[in-house]
């Protein structure tokens, strides 16, 4: 206990002080940006299916340009790419109110969506990358698993904490003051925020190095099928944020309080943060791919309560319970791509994996505003189950590729 105690010590102490805060709120424009863009232009255009189409424009640029800029920061290092592509996304975040309170049309508007998606600087697996590379680097080899799960448990407490308190900052901003704030606010978190995480010390990555160059692993190891099924958890899982957010807004905006939405979708965070950061106190027995499978059986029961809720008491409650099954559902998601990662292909897979919860979030946002436009939001609120379903058939088939892995015969071994 001690010695897991003292190399967590370690870590921060390599990591720096400032790092953990620095990082946390960095990532807030990012969990921000979909929802704010939502919000902003059914506020001022009047339509939830523009609105979920912005949204979902910008996953379609985080999707197209995501793994990419993971790629570039694995080449050349984190911190060429994260200032030039944060300074180009706080402007165009900046610009976004006024294009959608001017003339332009719709399509100038998923235009610049896109483009806000694709300048995204995704803090997230940026962070988790640097934190890996000071595990390897300075925790005891005997360390270093229990290290590592704790890391990562933490890190999914941060991502499903900021993807909460996101949105409930959206809906806040939104009410107490107007819809363009939130989206101002986010440029400037980005251009400070962003800006100071990526010069901070632990983004001095050296491309050079033999870990990022003559060791790493071919591109082709991205598209292992057990990697694929964790990344497809991860989609199902922004499936599940952009669905619930919409359909919840659709909700409440028939009766005249849309605005509140970003408000009660924050009670999610309450169970989700507290069981994420409580997961790295689960027995090794326990085993990543089972709780994967249980916390997301979890959020498919919870799901189908939230289907069938008439009453905002009722969506409250099952909110509280779906917090319960998602956040330890992303610690053992991420926890698991951190171990299948190619070798120097961290900042990549992590990438996918964010990317794929963004362009999730987006594309369901969109597909729910449809479904809130044209067959109410009541048969909208069937959409997060599906979502949550998706995430227990991902898990079911890593499951199977493991156990496929587990029994197959290895005649290479016998050959060496």
């Amino acid at each position: 206990m001690f010695h897991t105690r003292s190399s967590s010590s370690e870590l921060i102490r390599h990591a720096g002080f400032s790092y953990f805060p620095l990082a946390f709120i960095a990532r807030l424009p990012f969990a921000m940006m979909t929802v704010g863009v939502l919000t902003l232009v059914v506020a001022e255009r009047g339509s939830v299916t523009l609105g979920g189409l912005n949204s979902a424009a910008a996953g379609i640029g985080t999707a197209l340009a995501g793994p990419l800029l993971g790629a570039a920061a694995d080449r050349f290092g984190q911190r060429r790419v994260l200032v030039p592509v944060g300074l180009v996304n706080a402007t165009l975040l900046g610009a976004f109110p006024f294009v959608v309170a001017g003339p332009a049309s719709a399509l100038a508007l998923l235009a610049l969506s896109v483009l806000i998606g694709a300048s995204a600087p995704q803090i997230a697996p940026m962070s988790r990358t640097r934190l890996v590379a000071i595990i390897k680097r300075s925790i005891r080899p005997v360390q270093r698993e229990k290290v590592l799960n704790g890391t990562m448990a933490y890190e999914s407490a941060a991502d499903e904490t900021v993807f909460i308190v996101g949105p409930f900052l959206v809906g806040l901003l939104a009410t107490a003051i107007a819809p363009w704030v939130a989206i101002a606010g986010a440029s400037a978190l980005t251009f400070v925020f962003v800006t100071w995480f990526a010069l901070h010390p632990t983004g001095r990555l050296d491309p050079s190095t033999p870990h990022t160059t003559e060791q790493q692993a071919p591109a082709r190891d991205l598209a292992r099928f057990s990697l694929l099924t964790v990344v497809a958890g991860t989609l199902g899982i922004g499936f599940f944020f952009g669905a619930t957010l919409t359909s919840l807004t659709g909700f409440l905006a028939d009766g005249g309080d849309g605005d509140r939405a970003g408000l009660l979708y924050g009670v999610m965070g309450i169970g989700s943060a507290a069981l994420a950061l409580g997961s790295a106190a689960f027995p090794q027995r326990f085993s990543l791919r089972a709780r994967w499978l249980v916390f997301g059986s979890l959020m498919l029961a919870a799901a189908i309560v939230y289907a069938t809720a008439r009453s905002e008491l009722t969506l409250v409650v099952a909110l509280a319970v779906l917090g319960c099954g998602i956040g330890p559902t992303l610690v053992s998601q991420y926890s698991l791509a951190a171990q299948l990662s190619p070798i120097g292909r961290s900042a990549t897979t992590m990438t996918m994996l964010g990317s794929a919860v963004v362009v999730g979030q987006a594309v369901s946002s969109a597909v729910t505003g449809v479904v809130v436009d044209r067959l109410g939001a009541s048969t909208a609120l069937a959409l997060p189950a599906v979502a949550a379903a998706l995430v227990v058939a991902a898990a079911l088939a890593h499951i199977a590729s493991a156990s496929r892995v587990v029994h197959q015969p290895e005649p290479e071994l016998v050959d060496a």
